[in-house]
């Protein structure tokens, strides 16, 4: 019996006449077989699209419809229920729509996820960089943006088993940021994040941050420098997902609010280090969240923030008082009660910096140190601060009785009578390094070297202009022998009747760094290498123009058998005679620097042909008078060479260079 079977849209078959007043019309009765005809009256519109249009007894295939016409909410849907990370990281490749889909999803929204542990074998990951999502993203069709092939690039493993990213410029860009979301998710994690700039037409904004925020949970450092298109609502999104969150640096970010810092303290409680730099909206509300919510605060710092002032740093440190070891207040617009508020509650401070605190007074300095708080502060720096003075650099040093280093730059109401002072006080003080502190002069450093007590092991000066050369009748100063590391850079008064008495004093150095003196000289010198009792390991006298070939022979013979690294840099008085002495004296010596001095082949002939001579590092750099001559000296030279300078050697030709390149392959030439 022929049946005939109509669909009408509400019923699912009906069967019996036709609703047309010729039913046999041909245009309209299909003919399947020879026992059924179907037959489909167009009284509805269809819902689906039927993938054949039929023209009379013709079959006309129609072209299949793209899932591109699927709305957002079901490619979802499919998206949540891929299988694992390999095909969600092909679909990221197809299009940035789709892209952007794949990174709009949580981790714990997709369809039956296992949470995914670090990997942990660091070799294991290394492999990962290489794995399928690198290969697939670097072989997608044209049609794909070319930030979407980038995306497994430059990634880098921690050593706890998460990836880090960076990214630079015209690099950082929202497609990349889904892309890192996506293709992190499923081989460990990204743990972090540092952007520095943005991509000027297309950069960074929230919603690359909360890309991020979905797909990395285990996030767990974010730096971003200089963004200023990411403000509080990225930074919001961050706070919501990245709950183990530990460290957060934000550098010139002008959009990013108290708002978007509060929701960090709030939901973020592993957050241990801050820091907050030139960041214009943030101000004192963000020190008084983060003081309150995040019990495993660390570090602190925080450089130009105008709003930013007493009350901030007063809540955070009260709340904060027990863990917080390191505090840097930098530019800020805070006074004495600031520094009050440190020296008080700064039981757990172990290093403090202090930059450009223009509203502090010789006061702030001189109650910080009085109140009795620091007494686990083990380093403190003070640059640029105007209220530094005898008085309150005394008080720190009685207040602080575990300090070890300090560090002044730029202090010029320090003299000699507080620099001493400070010296009797600091009983435990290692290392001392002043700067551009132009009040001090000879008598402040030989009374600090005799004052330090036996526990001082580095003292540095640089460019404190007041240091005259001049012959003193000081009292009897006791030696420091604990003193190892003397350093005196770009002092041009300090001269050598100055380096005689520290050569008297310091009978146990073993590194020295006279750079920059003119005023040195052999008479100055020869004390100071003849009383080294342990042996010379590092010397560098680069700059110091008035030293001869009697000086370098003195510390060769007796120092041979320790000096390590030896820098003669701009010494033009320097000749083959220290060479010979340097071959035949110095056996262990590994880096050794004769730049500009007045050097010959024959000098390098002498280094090459010495059995105990073993350089690692050679610099020749501004040394004329060696010419293509030394090539087989420096072909000997060279076997054990990994660094080679023969800059601005303009009697050595690029020839002779060449060849040198090409035999000691594995030495970096400079040329």
């Amino acid at each position: 019996m022929r049946t005939l079977v109509n669909y009408a849209g509400d019923e699912d078959f009906c069967s019996g006449g036709s609703l047309y007043a010729n039913p046999m019309d041909s245009s309209l009765l299909l003919s399947l077989g020879p026992h059924v005809d179907v037959y489909c009256p167009p009284r509805k519109r269809s819902r689906i699209t039927a993938p054949f249009v039929f023209r009379g007894d013709k079959f006309e295939q129609k072209k299949q419809s793209s899932i591109e016409v699927l709305p957002d909410e079901c490619l979802f849907e499919i998206f949540r229920r891929l299988p694992g990370g390999q095909e969600r990281s092909i679909c990221a490749c197809v299009s940035k729509r789709w892209l952007f889909l794949l990174s709009s999803i949580r981790r714990t929204e997709v369809y039956g996820i296992e949470t995914t542990q670090p990997a942990k074998h660091e070799g294991e990951l290394v492999s990962d960089k290489t794995d399928e999502f690198s290969k697939l993203v670097k072989e997608e069709p044209a049609s794909v943006s070319s930030d979407v092939a980038s995306v497994g690039e430059d990634l880098e493993v921690e050593s706890e088993g998460y990836f880090t990213r960076s990214l630079g410029g015209k690099k950082a860009t929202d497609i990349r940021l889904a892309a890192i979301a996506v293709g992190t998710g499923s081989r460990g994690g990204l743990g972090k994040l540092l952007i520095r700039g943005s991509n000027s037409i297309r950069g960074v904004t929230d919603n690359g941050l909360t890309a991020i925020a979905r797909g990395c949970p285990s996030l767990r450092v974010l730096s971003l420098w200089n963004v200023s298109s990411v403000g509080d609502k990225g930074l919001s999104d961050i706070a919501s997902g990245c709950h183990m969150l530990e460290k957060l640096d934000l550098c010139q970010c002008s959009s990013i609010s108290d708002k978007g810092l509060m929701a960090i303290a709030e939901n973020c409680p592993n957050l241990a280090a801050l820091t907050i730099e030139c960041c214009s909206k943030i101000g004192n509300g963000t020190l008084q969240a983060i003081g309150q919510y995040c019990p495993n605060l660390q570090s602190i710092s925080i450089k130009d923030c105008p709003l930013i002032g007493d009350q901030g740093i007063a809540n955070l440190l009260s709340s904060a008082s027990h863990v917080l070891t390191k505090v840097k207040l930098q530019a800020l617009n805070i006074t004495d009660v600031s520094l009050a508020v440190v020296g008080h509650y700064g039981k757990a401070v172990t290093e403090l910096v202090l930059t450009g605190l223009q509203n502090v007074s010789e006061r702030g300095f001189w109650v910080m140190g009085n109140t009795h708080g620091l007494l686990k502060l083990k380093s403190i720096t003070i640059s640029s601060c105007r209220g530094v003075t005898d008085l309150g650099l005394q008080a720190v040093g009685k207040g602080c009785p575990d300090l070890k280093q300090l560090i002044l730059r730029k202090c010029s109401f320090v003299s000699d009578n507080g620099l001493v002072d400070f010296a009797r006080a600091a009983a435990s003080l290692e290392n001392l390094q002043l700067e551009e502190c132009n009040r001090i002069t000879q008598s402040g450093v030989l009374g600090a070297i005799s004052n330090c007590g036996s526990k001082l092991k580095a003292l540095a000066f640089v460019k404190c202009m007041g240091i005259k050369d001049m012959v003193l009748e000081l009292p009897m100063l006791s030696p420091c022998d604990s003193l190892r590391s003397l350093s005196i850079r770009n002092c041009p008064g300090f001269g050598s009747s100055s380096l005689a008495v520290v050569g008297k004093l310091c009978p146990r150095l073993q590194n020295i760094e006279l750079s920059g003196l003119c005023g040195i000289t052999d008479a100055g010198l020869l004390p100071l290498v003849e009383n080294c009792e342990p042996g010379l390991v590092k010397v560098n006298l680069s700059g110091c123009l008035n030293l001869t070939d009697a000086v370098v022979t003195t510390m060769a013979k007796h120092h041979g058998g320790t000096l390590q690294l030896l820098n003669l840099d701009g010494c033009r008085k320097i000749t083959d005679a220290s060479l010979i002495a340097i071959a035949n004296n110095c056996s262990v010596l590994r880096d050794l620097d004769i730049s500009k001095c007045v050097i010959t082949d024959l000098g390098v002939a002498a280094m090459s042909s010495a059995n105990l001579l073993d350089l690692q590092i050679l610099s020749l750099s501004g040394c004329y008078q060696v010419s293509d001559k030394s090539m087989p000296f420096l072909k000997s030279l060279g076997q054990n060479l990994v660094g080679l300078n023969l800059q601005q050697c303009n009697s050595i030709s690029s020839s002779t260079i060449e060849l040198l390149m090409e035999h000691l392959w594995r030495c970096d030439i400079l040329s």
